[in-house]
This record gives structure tokens, sequence and C-alpha cells, in this order.
């Protein structure tokens, strides 16, 4: 045994672990797990933590003053039996959700098309095109977006212009005013557009030349080449902005003051979830609206996998 070995066994007490030991091997194997703490604390305390409590309280008739009084299933009961405005929120959210993101995608697929050539600026212009989707969602735009579709606002000037008059408020209209938040998030088509932008960038230049030298015309290329070479992206896109337009609150609240009006015709799911809990205050409501929310959200994105296979095709053959 040498004298630095001798050393540390008088100093600690005990043997260091040689590389190889049983006990070299366990804190090597612990090691992960010490840096992975903070964020394992982060997950239980602000992640799994409140979501268990929410499920608790979705059973119970809670209203922040008094303690909760168990109920059993009798708030999820209450969703689909006796709350019609709550049927109206799901009405209104599963249209805008069907409605704006395939236009959004759309979109952004265009521009993306139009990016992908060699045009003098094309970086200045993806800039720009994608400062809609960082400022799109804030409190500031969602007032701008109520003032330009209000009774005064750009939209009606500029139908003047053309010889259209128009004293109609487009945001105060049951008719009219959901169409200006599918406006709004069709506008916010940035952060897909970038997406699709990189995968059009993925493409062999080759199969163009290839298809072209066969006699493809633009078309012919896009259907066969662009669009299935694509698919994984369109997949990635749908399910990211699927969530996100399920979750959309900011726009309506503005836009209506909070109410989802006119005539309910903005009334968001989270919107009504938001006026149960915090302006109601029934929390236990309002948790079993929330965890009603994530079922559904799980269950359409579990559609969309099933269905993909049918639809999106990747380079190595695989759906």
């Amino acid at each position: 045994m040498s004298a630095a070995t001798l050393h540390v066994e008088n100093a600690t007490g005990a043997a260091p672990s040689r590389p190889g030991s049983r006990i070299h091997r366990r804190r090597a194997a612990l090691a992960p797990y010490a840096f992975l703490t903070p964020w394992l604390l982060g997950l239980l305390v602000f992640v799994l933590g409140p979501m268990a409590a929410s499920l608790y309280l979705s059973l119970t008739d809670y209203n922040f003053l008094q303690p909760p009084t168990f109920l059993g299933f009798d708030n999820y009961i209450r969703m689909f039996t006796s709350d019609p405005r709550y049927l109206k929120s799901v009405q209104v959210t599963a249209l805008y959700v069907a409605v704006s993101v395939p236009l959004q995608l759309i979109f952004a697929l265009g521009l993306a098309l139009l990016l992908d050539r060699a045009i003098k600026g094309a970086s200045i212009y993806r800039a720009v095109f994608y400062l809609p989707s960082l400022i799109g969602t804030s409190v500031a735009v969602a007032v701008l977006w109520r003032t330009v579709f209000g009774q005064d606002g750009l939209v009606n000037a500029a139908l003047g212009v053309i010889g259209i008059e128009s004293t109609t408020s487009w945001v105060g209209s049951p008719d009219t005013a959901l169409l200006t938040l599918i406006a709004l998030n069709v506008w916010t088509f940035g952060s897909p557009m970038i997406i699709f932008l990189a995968g059009l960038r993925q493409i062999p230049r080759s199969y163009y030349e290839a298809a072209e030298v066969d006699g493809a015309g633009a078309v012919r290329r896009f259907a066969s080449i662009t669009i299935p070479l694509l698919t994984p992206i369109v997949f990635f896109n749908l399910i990211l902005q699927t969530i996100y337009a399920f979750q959309a609150f900011v726009p309506a609240y503005i836009v209506s003051n909070g109410q989802g009006g006119p005539a309910d015709s903005t009334l968001f799911y989270t919107l009504y979830l938001y006026q149960q809990g915090f302006t109601n205050f029934q929390m236990g409501y309002a948790s079993a609206m929330a965890w009603t929310l994530l079922v559904a959200i799980a269950l359409v994105t579990g559609l969309n996998f099933l269905l993909s296979r049918y639809w999106v095709f990747y380079a190595d053959g695989a759906r």
C-alpha cells in the first residue's frame, strides 16, 4: 500500500474507490442523476405537483374561500349536460382550429416556396415574414387587430377606397368576429414558414433536374416531388399549430374584452375556462375543463399520428 493511500485512509477513514470497482461503478451510475436533480425537482414542484392538485380539484367544488368539497365526476357531467356555454366554447374552438390551422399552413408553405428561390434580399424577407410569429399573440397586436377591424378601422377605410362603403364593426358582429381571429392566427405564419423553408432546402435539387429532363412541368414537380418529400414537415407543423390553436387565449380575450362576445362568437375554450376559474371562482369546474382539454388535445394528436401512416412519407420509404 502506497504512502498516498495510507494518507487518504488516515484522513477519511476509508480507502478511495478504484476505477472498475463496485463503488466506483455505482458512483458513476449515480452521477447523471445528481446533475438531473434540479430539473427533476422542478418537474415535481412546478409540473407534476400542480397537475396532481388540478386533477384532485376537478373532482371537487372549490372557490378559493372554503375547503374543497368532493363531488366525484359531477363537474364533468355538468359540462356536457347542463352548461350550454361550455358546448358553445367547444364549438367555437373546434371551428377555429379546423379553419385557421389549414389556412395558416397553406399560407406558410406558399411563402416558403417563394423564399426558397434565389431572390435578392431573401434573408431580409425571411426576417420580416417571421416577425408576426414573434408578436402575433401579444396583447398589443390583439389591441391593434381590434382597431384595424373596428367600425372606423383600416379594413373599412380600404373598402371605401375601392368604392365599398361599410360601417360594420368586424369584431363587433357575431357573423365576422371569429373570422377576424382566424385571420390573426393565419397572419402568424412565420414559425411554420421557417420550418417549411428548412424542409425545402433538404430536398435534393437533382430530383427536380431529373424530373425536368423527363418533361415534368412545375405543377407536376410540386405534386410528385415537393409535397411527398415535405409531408414529414407538414405533419410536424400540423401537430404544433393544432396544439397552439387549441390553447389560443389572448386574441379572444382582448378582442372581446374578456367576455367572448358578441353573442359568444369568440368564446374560446380557454377563455371560458378562465371565466369559470378566475371570474366565477369555480376552480373545481375550471380544473375539470382543463383536464378535458388535455384529453381532447391528446386524442386529436393521437388521431393525427394514426392517420399519418396513410399520407406521411419518409426518405427511407417508411411510414
